[in-house]
């Protein structure tokens, strides 16, 4: 989920992946691949696998294709080797963009990463030129249409919330965000919907784009972003993309 955390924004972002479930597979097989390999293939017993494996069903993917990654990275014949790899820069008009990347082949990611900044009007930085305008939060937001608001506030805040907002009968919840999975099952645990529930990197300022062209740039640039297999989340600070029908 990339710039501002709020649901117009989320339901957004979900009606899009939705039409890129592929990707959305294989962006998660890595990371659940990585982390079998680090940490072993019992969730039990490693708890970057537990939170990866309920990231996975909360994005609707089958049980049936988690336990097959999981099966080929834990067995020896597996010999693929992915790194992280973030890079930060600028899309048009200075809008600050993170990159976070999950490849087994370094050069063909940066070549990519730079084409796409290049090419829609933005530059790619050093490490940390833009990282400092965001904060890592866990943020999840929930249904909680026809319940009594009150007592979901309480409930939330029993779980772990640190901070939470109710709107329009959706609760958007804050946590630490290496807390975001366990906190999403207390909060399923308590009979709630879960819309979605993500550790994400939160803008403390926020741009705004006034010209339809620069607002072309920018969508592109994202959306060939999160079209690459190597690219896990891509974060920034663009405020204003919902105005512009693309």
């Amino acid at each position: 989920m990339s710039g501002h955390s709020k649901w117009n924004n989320i339901k957004r972002k979900k009606e899009k992946t939705d039409a890129q479930k592929g990707k959305i597979f294989t962006k998660i097989g890595r990371e659940i691949s990585v982390a079998v390999k680090l940490g072993g293939a019992d969730p039990s017993s490693n708890s970057k696998l537990k939170e990866l494996v309920s990231k996975a069903k909360s994005l609707n993917v089958p049980n049936d294709n988690i336990d097959r990654i999981i099966k080929k990275a834990a067995g020896s014949g597996d010999k693929d080797t992915y790194e992280d790899i973030t890079y930060e820069g600028y899309g048009p008009n200075g809008i600050a963009v993170i990159v976070e990347a999950l490849t087994d082949n370094r050069n063909r990611t940066a070549s990519d990463v730079r084409h796409y900044f290049d090419k829609f009007g933005g530059n790619l930085g050093t490490t940390g030129c833009v990282s400092y305008l965001f904060e890592d939060k866990g943020i999840i937001v929930a249904d909680v249409k026809g319940k009594d608001e009150d007592a979901a506030m309480e409930d939330f805040l029993e779980a772990g919330a640190i901070d939470l907002n109710i709107e329009d009968g959706i609760a958007e919840i804050e946590t630490e965000p290496n807390d975001v999975y366990s906190i999403k099952e207390a909060i399923e645990a308590k009979g709630y919907v879960i819309i979605s529930a993500e550790a994400e990197k939160i803008p403390s300022t926020y741009v705004s784009l006034t010209d339809e062209e620069s607002a072309k740039k920018m969508n592109l640039m994202l959306e060939n972003l999160e079209d690459n297999d190597d690219v896990q989340k891509v974060w920034h600070n663009w405020e204003n993309e919902d105005e512009f029908d693309f």
